[in-house]
């Protein structure tokens, strides 16, 4: 594969540094990707095409670099290269490891990550979405070629932000990729946005967790040219969610969207619902589009909600079977999964297993699942009783049913029992 520059090439950067082409990483529809060398490390360059090397693209970048990123989830475009001759240009990026999968590995079985995993890559990606938004752009071309996730721990990396775009900026061409795009933006009536972002997003999530579009059942099955007018109808002027409750004309078809069957029911009712929002009352109404801390709070409490069956298969706690007097059965196994103790701190739920942590967000609601607060350990006197070890950085305090107040000093353990609540600085957590 020969691209537009030769191994071995040097250029030099708007600050002066100085990149040696290495070899070429692969193309897309603006141009190359090239492995570079700087100073003995390693980056990636996009080199673009002649059509897309433009003015207009050119001061979009000034403006991307000059913001920086918004977190360390984007390979961010880092500095210009723009030769002293010719109208051709590129920017440095990080360069992504190699252990790094998109979602189309997962969608061709070539990676399978745990429950576990496929939360954290929801959250985190997410995450990187909403403090772009917070930072005052929108991304305008979400889609599962831009995400890459480690399988092992959910981290992720989110690509070609060169179309990233601030404020009411107009300077971006980009209106999204076919099958991610909003209705609105199909059917030619609105530009990118936050709102269409959302809608984006939940695209990508719907294939995260179902390894299916959540507008392709039977309607897109008895398409027999996938034309720009059956594009447009199926995503633009009559979209129905495989999954609508009220309307079931476009329900998956067996042989054909088997992971969608398959995945649905596997999941918690309140994930159910958020697409279930998104594809029904969000399709053509921007502003009740789920937002991105909606999804965060749920994928967090998913992430704390897995049990062990006897099977050794994960499953996740349902709040609403319960409420509803159902138990929970294995999907591997079919069997009665017992639920462990839970406890619930506001809208905050972690089921205590062996080992389960309590992490910062679980009793501060502040989106930080990296850092621990406090975890499952076992009496070393007596490994019948279990509790919970205070990592935090303050005491907390725990009252028994009866209404007596003990201290949880830093470093001590407050034993597990239904009925009893522990006071955190900011919260109150209660035993289930």
């Amino acid at each position: 594969m020969e691209g537009q520059l030769k191994n071995g090439a040097i250029l030099t950067s708007e600050s002066g540094n100085k990149y040696t082409v290495v070899n070429l990483l692969g193309a897309g529809g603006q141009g190359e990707v090239y492995d570079v060398e700087c100073d003995g490390k390693h980056y990636a360059l996009k080199w673009y095409f002649k059509g897309s090397a433009t003015a207009r693209q050119k001061k979009l970048l000034e403006e991307i670099i000059a913001k920086g990123a918004p977190d360390s989830s984007f390979l961010w475009p880092m500095e210009l290269i723009v030769p002293s001759q010719g109208n051709l240009f590129g920017y440095i990026m990080p360069l992504r490891p190699k252990n790094y999968k998109s979602i189309v590995d997962l969608m061709k079985n070539r990676v399978n990550p745990s429950f576990y995993v496929i939360c954290r890559t929801a959250f985190n990606l997410t995450k990187g979405y909403r403090n772009l938004h917070i930072a005052g752009a929108k991304y305008q071309d979400i889609s599962f070629g831009n995400l890459f996730f480690n399988p092992d721990n959910g981290d992720v990396l989110i690509c070609d932000n060169d179309n990233v775009s601030y404020g009411n900026s107009k300077l971006g061409g980009v209106l999204g990729t076919p099958g991610f795009m909003a209705p609105e933006i199909v059917r030619g009536e609105a530009r990118p946005s936050r709102d269409t972002d959302r809608y984006s997003l939940a695209v990508l999530l719907f294939y995260l967790f179902m390894v299916n579009h959540p507008l392709e059942g039977k309607q897109e099955a008895s398409i027999k040219c996938m034309d720009m007018a059956a594009r447009v109808k199926l995503y633009g002027t009559d979209p129905i969610f495989i999954f609508d409750p009220d309307n079931k004309t476009n329900r998956p078809v067996p042989g054909i969207h088997d992971n969608a069957n398959i995945y649905w029911p596997l999941y918690p009712e309140q994930l159910r619902q958020l697409f279930i929002k998104s594809f029904t009352v969000g399709l053509n109404n921007p502003s009740k589009r789920v937002t991105e801390p909606e999804w965060m709070n749920l994928f967090a409490n998913m992430m704390s909600g897995l049990m062990k069956c006897i099977c050794g298969a994960s499953v996740f706690y349902d709040e609403s079977l319960e409420a509803n007097g159902v138990a929970h059965t294995c999907w591997n196994c079919q069997q009665t999964v017992k639920v462990p103790t839970r406890i619930v701190i506001g809208k905050n739920t972690v089921v205590l297993n062996q080992n389960s942590k309590l992490l910062h967000h679980h009793i501060y609601s502040d989106f930080d699942m990296e850092t621990v607060v406090g975890e499952v350990v076992q009496n070393p006197k007596n490994p019948a009783l279990w509790g919970i070890h205070n990592e935090d950085k303050l005491n907390w305090t725990y009252e028994k049913a009866d209404g007596t107040q003990i201290p949880v000093e830093v470093g001590k353990t407050a034993g597990i029992a239904a009925g009893v609540k522990i006071h955190f600085s900011e919260s109150v957590g209660e035993f289930k």
